[in-house]
C-alpha cells in the first residue's frame, strides 16, 4: 500500500512514501512545516511539553466527529490515518472570518510574541468543539499542555469563558456531514503496510492480525499513542527498522464493567480512563488528573503507560496497590499476570516476545479498603515525578490492626517496588502514630534511589516517609 490518507484542507490527502520525502517515522509537525500554507504550528520542544504544535484531529465516533487536541511532534504520519487533520490556518471561514476562538483571543488581549499562540487557539478550539461545561478548572486542564512566558494565562482563561459561554454553530459544524462523507472514503479496513529502504510499518485494523503481525516481527516497535517512542525519534535521533501501529485496533479500546473489577483494553486512551475511573475508582482519578496534558492524556494509551515498564511511570504504583492484573495474547491464545508480577527488572516486563497487551483488569476496592495515590514533582502539572505512591490499607474494624496493606512506590528504584519490610512490619499492629512512627523509619531504609537531576537520594527517602504518614494522617483526620 505504501500510503496513506486523511483529510486536510476539507480534501483527502494522500502521502505515498515510496519514493517520498516522509518517512513513516516522519511527525505531523515535521510534515506540516514542510508545506507552505501551515506555518502556524511552530516546534518548540520536540517532546510534547510545551503545546506549540498543538493540531486537533477530528474522528468518528457513531455519527459524530469527536475533536481532541495532541501535540503533533509526538504523532507519526501513518497514526492519523482515516482521520482529519485540523491547523490553526483552518480555523478562519471562507471569507476570512475568524472563528469564536480567535475572536475572543484577540479582545482579551491574550497574546504578546505570538509564538505560543496558534497552540493555544487549538488547545481551546479542541475544547469549544466538545460537550464539557467550560468551567475555570475545566480551561486550565485544556491549557496545561500549553506554555506560554509573556501574556500569562489569566487574559486567555479569559477568552475561553468568553468563546465557550455561546458556542455558536462555526465551520466545522456547516461542514461535518461532508467531512464525515470523506473520512468514510477512506479504506481503514485493510492493513496498510509500508515499506521503504530503512524502514516497515504495519497498521492493523484488526487483532488477529496485530498478533499475526507480531508472530512474524517479534523484533518490531509496538506503539498506540507514541507519547513514549516517539521520543527516540524526535528527541534521541533513533531510526526505527520495524513499526507495528495498533492505535487503530478497535478490539483494544472498549472499558468493560464486571461484578469483580473495570477490564480496560490497552488501547483506551489515558483521557478515557479517567472520565472511566471518577466514581469507582477516585484515587485513580486522582492521580489520572496530574497525568501530563490533555494533549497527552487524549493519546497515550494505559497499556502503552504499563508496557514502558518505566520505574516513574505514573500508573504503576497505584494499579499495583489495586492488585490490577494484565492479559496477554499471542496468536495461540492468551495468559493473565498480576501486575505486581508483570515488571521484572528496568524497563523489562514479563512480556514475551511475540505477545501484545490486550487489557488489564483492575479490581473494584472492596468496602472497607482505603486506597489513595500520591506524586510528588516539582510542578503540579505536566511533570515528571520524583517519587509517587500508591496505597491500599484493610483495617479489622473490631481492633483496628492492619488486615491488608500494599505501600507501592514510583521512582525509589530501578523499577516500581513494594516496601515490603514496611508492609510486613505494619500487618497485624494497630493503625496508630507509634506504629507508623517506627514503619516510616524503616522505609526511609527500604529503597536505595539514585540522585539525579529531578532530586537527590536524600530527598526520595524523606518524601517516601512522609508519603506514609500523609497516609496516616488522611485515615485517621476523621477519627
Amino acid at each position: 500500500m505504501n500510503k496513506v490518507s486523511f483529510v486536510l484542507n476539507d480534501k483527502i490527502q494522500e502521502v505515498d512514501f515510496s519514493p517520498s520525502a516522509y518517512t513513516p517515522t516522519t511527525t505531523v509537525l515535521k510534515y506540516l512545516r514542510s508545506l507552505s500554507g501551515h506555518k502556524g504550528v511552530k516546534e518548540g520542544c520536540g517532546e510534547g511539553d510545551c503545546g506549540a504544535c498543538t493540531v486537533v484531529l477530528a474522528e468518528l465516533s457513531g455519527s459524530r466527529l469527536h475533536y481532541y487536541a495532541v501535540d503533533s511532534c509526538l504523532v507519526f504520519l501513518p497514526m492519523i490515518h482515516g482521520k482529519q487533520l485540523i491547523t490553526v490556518e483552518n480555523l478562519a471561514d471562507a471569507n476570512g472570518g475568524l472563528h469564536p476562538v480567535q475572536r475572543a483571543m484577540i479582545e482579551a488581549y491574550a497574546s504578546q510574541c505570538g509564538y505560543c499562540t496558534p497552540g493555544f487557539v487549538m488547545s481551546l478550539f479542541a475544547l469549544y468543539k466538545s460537550n464539557v461545561k467550560a468551567t475555570r478548572e475545566v480551561i486550565r486542564d485544556a491549557i496545561t499542555g500549553n506554555l506560554c512566558r509573556c501574556t500569562g494565562y489569566q487574559p486567555i482563561i479569559e477568552a475561553a469563558e468568553k468563546a465557550c459561554k455561546i458556542r455558536e454553530k462555526d465551520i466545522f459544524s456547516v461542514r461535518e456531514k461532508q467531512t464525515i462523507k470523506l473520512l468514510k472514503q477512506i479504506n481503514s479496513a485493510e492493513t496498510i503496510v509500508i515499506k521503504t529502504d530503512k524502514q516497515r510499518y504495519f497498521k492493523p485494523f484488526l487483532l488477529a492480525e496485530a498478533l499475526e503481525l507480531r508472530s512474524k516481527y517479534p523484533n518490531a516497535q509496538i506503539i498506540s499513542g507514541n507519547t513514549d517512542t516517539g521520543l527516540r525519534v524526535t528527541k534521541k535521533h533513533e531510526l526505527l527498522p520495524e513499526i507495528i501501529d495498533i492505535s487503530a485496533v478497535e478490539e483494544l479500546k472498549s472499558i468493560t464493567e464486571t461484578q469483580e473489577n473495570l477490564s480496560v483494553g490497552a488501547g483506551v486512551t489515558i483521557e478515557q480512563l479517567k472520565q472511566a475511573s471518577e466514581k469507582s475508582f477516585p484515587a485513580l482519578f486522582s492521580m489520572l488528573s496530574v497525568f501530563g496534558s490533555k494533549q497527552i492524556r487524549s493519546i497515550a494509551t494505559i497499556g502503552g503507560n504499563i508496557g514502558s515498564a518505566s520505574p516513574i511511570g505514573d500508573t504503576l504504583p497505584l494499579l499495583m496497590a489495586y492488585n490490577a492484573v494484565v492479559a496477554v495474547a499471542n496468536k495461540k491464545g492468551s495468559r493473565v499476570i498480576r501486575l505486581r508480577d508483570f515488571i521484572k527488572s528496568y524497563r523489562t516486563t514479563d512480556l514475551r516476545k511475540d505477545e501484545i497487551i490486550c487489557s488489564v483488569g483492575i479490581p473494584f476496592p472492596e468496602k472497607n479498603q482505603i486506597v489513595r495515590s500520591y506524586k510528588v514533582s516539582k510542578r503540579k502539572d505536566l511533570d515528571i515525578s520524583t517519587c509517587s505512591a500508591g496505597f491500599m490499607m484493610e483495617l479489622n474494624k473490631k481492633d483496628h490492626t492492619v488486615k491488608e496493606i500494599a505501600l507501592v512506590f514510583g521512582g525509589m528504584a530501578a523499577t516500581t517496588r513494594r516496601a515490603v519490610d514496611t508492609e510486613r512490619y505494619l500487618l497485624g499492629k494497630k493503625w496508630s502514630k507509634p506504629v507508623v512512627e517506627k514503619a516510616a523509619e524503616l522505609l526511609y531504609k527500604e529503597f536505595t534511589p539514585l540522585s539525579d537531576a529531578r532530586s537527590g537520594e536524600e530527598f526520595r527517602r524523606i518524601a517516601s516517609r512522609n508519603l506514609l504518614w500523609k497516609f496516616y494522617e488522611e485515615t485517621t483526620s476523621n477519627k
